[in-house]
């Protein structure tokens, strides 16, 4: 929980994460699909005990959300875990770096192993990602400053007004044509920095259909952001 986050408990038995934003207008709830947190923001004048009753009154329905979703996936030796969309199952190996080998991921015998996978999927996305919007800056005829990876929750990539990246680095597990498409979305924000019709058909010029990954990913994101790469 960042610092500065208070916490409440909801139900009797939800804890709630509670938020203050001077951008809120209006009291919201919502759980993560990669955690399962619920997280309540307020307005800056909101009061503690409206943003509790508001909370209360949808325990229910936290439950039923929460009971729904998947449960964690730990990035362990025999777990099977995407890699740009194709399943690899992890195994500890007599190895100095990780490495796929037919349909098994081979990492360092005795190293952390989701230290290392993480490591090895940053190293993936940063080199996909530099190709992919090389490729669709000289389309657009615009230039980016810079790329950097975050583990996000709740986007996979932005682009700031003076052309600085930031994409999701699970994006490494998804096909790698989604991971194409999130680029020429954040290039086409080099030209438009909205989500106009104009933005939309500048990133159908970049990628053509780019709709089928955009769909791909709000289906199975969840998943992608369901493993845990730490105990």
């Amino acid at each position: 929980m960042p610092s500065g986050d208070e916490q409440i408990l909801v139900g009797g038995d939800i804890p709630v994460v509670l938020r203050r934003s001077a951008r809120a207008r209006r009291m919201t709830l919502r759980v993560t699909r990669a955690e399962g947190q619920v997280v309540l923001t307020l307005p800056m004048l909101a009061s503690l005990t409206e943003g509790r009753a508001f909370a209360e009154s949808r325990a229910e329905w936290l439950r039923r959300v929460r009971a729904g979703m998947p449960p964690a996936a730990i990035v362990a030796a025999g777990a099977r875990i995407p890699i740009e969309g194709e399943l690899f199952e992890i195994e500890p190996a007599s190895t100095r770096t990780v490495r796929i080998e037919g349909d098994r991921l081979l990492v360092p015998r005795g190293r952390p192993v989701g230290t290392v996978v993480a490591s090895f999927l940053k190293h993936l996305a940063h080199g996909r990602l530099i190709a992919s919007c090389d490729r669709h800056a000289e389309g657009l005829g615009r230039k980016f400053r810079a790329i950097s990876l975050r583990d996000t929750r709740s986007r996979w990539g932005s682009c700031t007004a003076d052309g600085r990246l930031m994409f999701s680095w699970r994006l490494a597990m998804a096909p790698h044509e989604v991971l194409d498409y999130v680029a020429a979305h954040e290039i086409a924000h080099l030209a438009y920095m909205d989500h106009s019709a104009a933005f939309w058909a500048t990133t159908e010029r970049l990628y053509p259909g780019y709709r089928e990954q955009r769909n791909w990913l709000k289906q199975n994101g969840h998943e992608l952001l369901a493993w845990r790469f730490t105990e």
